[in-house]
């Protein structure tokens, strides 16, 4: 059994190729300094599944099929930061919940999380998609923009098997674990694949340029097995502009080909940057 607190730390890497041409080019350095950050995003999902040895360490492997977990990135992370990853129980919370905290080398709270067993108590707030029917993503999908997005509309259901080459891919290039869980033949999907699902869905509805992942609230259903087809859908709830940001703020679900439910999310993102000249004009 843990005791009340764990500390580990890890070394920020660039999961992608530092180029423009790639999906989300918020994560190179030419496009991430034109914005006004001082290089490269690490991707939010990929920052956050470095604490999953962590949560696991605090909560068991349980927590990977019925546990939860809702976090906030608070300051960006850059290639060569290093984070430590400081968990700490919660001792005020009867269902056992964690206090999970990633800081950066100058003290800053970069991910501020709590993590727990079972269900969550907003768990029940979350939107089922009606439509989960796989749609191939259109080569004609336009922009998400403030005056197209349909508050309380079911974006389009996508597909895609969790093959032993998706899985070795993602450990390979996302996430550089050595826990046996997540390889091999045998493997189970690790968390931030299932965390990444919402930028997934985003981007099979729409045209994104760059977007920036800035909240999630996850709950856990079940493990996800090597061979397993799994179908997300994605519910809007709410579209709007906040320091001169653009931001989605939606619900998905992952099921299985069974009709089983994997996963519930509940993601924030900004899918339209501000520009310095946009920030500049509110004094931002």
């Amino acid at each position: 059994m843990p005791g009340t607190k764990i500390e580990t730390t890890v070394v920020a890497y660039l999961d992608v190729e530092d180029n423009p041409d790639i999906t989300n080019p918020i994560h190179s350095t030419e496009v991430a300094k034109a914005y006004g950050f001082a290089g490269p995003l690490v991707g939010g999902v990929t920052v956050w599944g470095w604490a999953t040895d962590t949560i696991l360490e605090a909560l068991g492997e349980d927590w990977l099929e019925e546990g939860w977990a809702e976090y906030s990135f608070r300051q960006p992370t850059f290639p060569g930061d290093t984070l430590t990853i400081r968990a700490a129980l919660n001792t005020g919370s009867l269902s056992g919940s964690w206090d999970v905290e990633m800081i950066n080398q100058s003290d800053e709270v970069c991910v501020a999380s709590k993590v727990g067993l079972g269900k969550a108590e907003w768990s029940q707030e979350l939107n089922r998609p009606r439509s989960m029917d796989p749609i191939e993503e259109s080569p004609e999908k336009g922009p998400l923009t403030l005056e197209n997005a349909e508050t309380g509309k079911d974006w389009l259901a996508m597909k895609l098997e969790f093959s032993e080459e998706e899985s070795r891919e993602f450990t390979t290039e996302k996430q550089h674990t050595d826990n046996p869980l997540f390889l091999g033949a045998d493997a189970i999907a690790h968390p931030s694949w299932t965390a990444g699902w919402a930028e997934k869905l985003l981007r099979h509805n729409f045209d994104i340029p760059s977007s920036m992942h800035t909240r999630s609230r996850v709950q856990h259903h079940s493990k996800i097995a090597t061979g397993t087809m799994v179908i997300g859908g994605a519910h809007l709830i709410d579209a709007y502009e906040r320091k001169a940001h653009h931001f989605a703020n939606f619900d998905v679900l992952m099921i299985d080909q069974n009709g089983s439910e994997i996963a519930q999310l509940r993601h924030w993102t900004i899918f339209k940057i501000a520009t310095l000249e946009e920030r500049a004009a509110l004094g931002i």
